[in-house]
């Protein structure tokens, strides 16, 4: 594929998407709202990285960071209307990597 062909919008996409844990990431919010350690215990990514992915998902729209009023405070991430947007296109690979995927389990 010629490269001055590809539609800026795709390519973007698909930088945002295979910035390394973003797609993980929706992917674990799929599943509904989630505090920051729920997240980071699933994902087992490291604090600082989370925390850069989150602000840049929050930044593109596709995550809304919710600060929760009590003692201590809760933060809560979860998807944006954008972000559940792209649930088929996820849920289209892992159905594809169920049947054509396979991994060596040691």
């Amino acid at each position: 594929m010629d490269q001055k062909n590809i539609c800026p919008r795709f390519e973007k996409a698909l930088m945002i998407l295979n910035h390394r844990w973003n797609t993980l990431l929706i992917y674990q919010l799929l599943n509904g709202p989630q505090r920051y350690s729920t997240i980071k215990n699933q994902l087992n990514i490291s604090s600082r990285v989370l925390t850069e992915r989150l602000k840049e998902l929050e930044t593109e729209q596709i995550v809304l960071r919710t600060v929760i009023p009590s003692t201590p405070v809760v933060i809560e991430y979860e998807l944006t209307e954008k972000g559940y947007a792209i649930a088929p296109v996820l849920k289209a690979i892992e159905q594809w990597s169920s049947e054509w995927v396979t991994i060596d389990i040691e």
